[in-house]
């Protein structure tokens, strides 16, 4: 990369700045984001600028095939955007068995059709400003001409390694050629590129974003599940699209706290600061022994509710209403003790990560969040 064209991705300190702000998981990323406002981006440029960059350089966390999720700020209207993936068609629920009884962690059985990709086109078609090839450059620039990695991310790709060396499914096998040099996987401050990531970026900077669920990206995922025994076709992909949601909140002292709605889990952050309203939280210090336990149990109880409850509410009602009723919350609350508790669910009765976030001297702000999933 020419360090003298951009400049803000040798600076830290201009993550910070007078037209903006950007924050991420990985500098590069969020002066990645800085520098399309300086461009003259708003901040949903900047967020896709950022998530297409922590694609290359986080790939531990998230990649081209991540889910994401966005909750946009207009200056107006809170907008949410959902844009997780669906499992493919042709799938089946047995084939979730691992050969032990359990559930599969890993492989074909556990991918979805990859919803990132999709989110970034439609939170640039509906507010987008500058073209997606500067948005995507910074990404294609580390992807071809490499970044140093990080400390955090070197330990977690170490091991990555570890694990994947291990397995012995066919759609796996590829992993090592990809993100290992002779089998060995970056040191932290090792300059690391990724050339196929690179054209791949490139791909969608100019075909633009539906080339990955239509065109020669599509062909590429649609021809390796058919060569390694995966179930993943060509309409999976094409049908795919983000969905705008309207998101849901709870009252937290003279504060609205917003989430998208389920099948995301941010309704677990709900019913939690939900709970606290009804505890002594709020008079204990935040940081204090008590404060801890409280936020603690509080959490364990919403994670308890979102994973008893949470589910694609096309297939599977969710009953947001009511897990947020205040009658609820309370009745919940009662369940938090001085001594930590194994969290049970609750009935409500009828009626992971990357994270990023960006925002504009116009007031425009985005709460992003981008990950894999493994279980």
């Amino acid at each position: 990369m020419d360090l003298d064209r951009y400049p803000y991705v040798s600076r830290r300190s201009a993550v910070l700045a007078a037209n903006g702000m950007v924050a991420t998981s990985q500098p590069l990323a969020a002066q990645a984001g800085l520098g399309v406002l300086v461009d003259g981006g708003n901040a949903v440029d900047a967020a896709i600028a950022a998530a297409a960059t922590l694609t290359v350089v986080e790939p531990t966390s998230n990649g081209l095939g991540s889910d994401a999720f966005a909750l946009v700020w207009d200056g107006v209207r809170l907008h949410g955007l959902n844009g997780s993936g669906r499992w493919p068609r042709s799938a089946r629920p047995e084939w979730l068995r691992s050969a032990d009884g359990g559930v599969e962690h890993v492989g074909w059985p556990t991918v979805t059709v990859p919803g990132a990709v999709d989110a970034w086109a439609q939170l640039h078609e509906r507010f987008g400003r500058l073209p997606v090839d500067r948005i995507l450059k910074p990404a294609m620039d580390y992807a071809d001409g490499g970044f140093p990695v990080s400390p955090v991310v070197a330990q977690l790709w170490e091991g990555s390694a570890r694990y994947f060396s291990q397995s012995t499914r066919r759609e796996l096998a590829g992993w090592s050629d990809v993100f290992t040099r002779d089998g060995r996987p970056p040191a932290a401050g090792e300059v690391w590129g990724s050339q196929g990531h690179a054209r791949g970026l490139r791909t969608l900077a100019e075909r633009g974003f539906r080339d990955f669920y239509e065109g020669e990206v599509a062909e590429a995922i649609v021809a390796h599940s058919a060569a390694t025994g995966g179930c993943m076709g060509a309409a999976d992909l094409a049908s795919h699209q983000a969905e705008w949601v309207d998101p849901i909140c709870v009252a937290y002292g003279d504060l609205e706290v917003w989430e998208l709605p389920p099948n995301g889990q941010g309704i677990a952050a709900l019913i939690a600061l939900g709970l606290l309203q009804h505890t002594d939280a709020a008079s204990a210090a935040e940081l204090s022994g008590a404060g801890w336990h409280a936020q603690i149990e509080a959490m364990k109880l919403g994670f308890a509710d979102a994973y008893a409850h949470v589910a694609d509410p096309e297939f599977a009602p969710v009953p947001v209403a009511e897990l947020l009723h205040p009658d609820y919350l309370k009745a919940r609350a009662g369940h938090i003790g001085d001594v930590a508790g194994t969290a049970q669910h609750g009935y409500p009765g009828s009626g992971g990560t990357v994270y990023l976030c960006a925002a504009d001297r116009d007031g425009m702000m985005v709460s992003f969040i981008q990950s894999n999933y493994m279980g």
